[in-house]
């Protein structure tokens, strides 16, 4: 296949990706993220099997931020579109917009990546992989600047998780798809029933690996504002993630 400047693919939403509002969960999504990322990336030129091979690096999301419009619901079949930017120095940014089945826009996501060396686990730069893009769609999904996540107020712990055999990847960590269950789950039941999350934009520290415990924190001192600020930190004190959550009151 050609390498191509979007790229595509549909995608049913099954029983397993919703939640119990029939919404689709966000762990999903960013699974699907993931899938058509990396499907393009191999479209590209810049797989995860020739990073490995040829480089001995890997793919890592570091920061990303989306928008929900609308959530797509159980059985709904949906198309997600991809497309990068020219790479920085360190950094691939990479956007999605997510279709319903008549083209409406539903949700639109921005993102960066790096590759980070598999012993290591340090940056590389990105002219290591770099092999050229088709022509690149200038267009963003989000016009905004990732990465200025700040608490304004007192941070209070909301619980612990200690990550396990389900929550890592290939790659040996918490999955990024995973942090978002991580993040759900600090909100109860109850709560779920009242709110649902618009904006989620999380910057992604350092890698939390099988058998630390990550203490989740919250801070609401801007409720007011249907905003919430999040982060998450294991017990040597290393930061692993910060989140901003906009809600919506149903």
């Amino acid at each position: 296949m050609e390498p191509v400047s979007l790229y595509t693919k549909n995608y049913r939403v099954e029983l397993s990706h919703a939640d119990f509002k029939g919404n689709l969960k966000l762990s999903s999504l960013f699974t699907y993220f993931q899938d058509i990322a990396g499907l393009h990336s191999e479209n590209l030129g810049m797989g995860r099997k020739v990073l490995y091979e040829q480089h001995k690096v890997i793919w890592v999301l570091v920061r990303i931020r989306v928008d929900i419009i609308k959530y797509p619901k159980w059985k709904d079949i949906i198309t997600v579109e991809t497309w990068p930017q020219e790479p920085g120095r360190v950094g691939f940014d990479r956007d999605f917009l997510v279709r319903d089945n008549e083209g409406n826009i539903l949700i639109k996501a921005v993102s960066t990546w790096v590759v980070i060396d598999v012993e290591s686990r340090r940056l590389r730069k990105t002219n290591l992989v770099y092999t050229g893009y088709p022509p690149v769609i200038e267009e963003r999904a989000i016009d905004c600047k990732l990465g200025n996540l700040n608490s304004k107020g007192e941070l209070e712990m909301a619980y612990k998780r200690t990550v396990r055999y389900s929550d890592i990847d290939i790659n040996g960590h918490l999955n990024n798809a995973k942090y978002l269950d991580f993040i759900m789950d600090s909100f109860s039941l109850e709560e779920h029933k009242k709110i649902n999350i618009k904006s989620i934009e999380i910057s992604y520290s350092n890698e939390a690996l099988p058998g630390e415990t990550i203490i989740i924190y919250k801070d609401i001192s801007e409720i007011h504002s249907n905003i919430i600020y999040m982060k998450g930190i294991n017990e040597k004190d290393d930061l692993i993630f910060k989140a901003q959550i906009k809600i919506e009151r149903r």
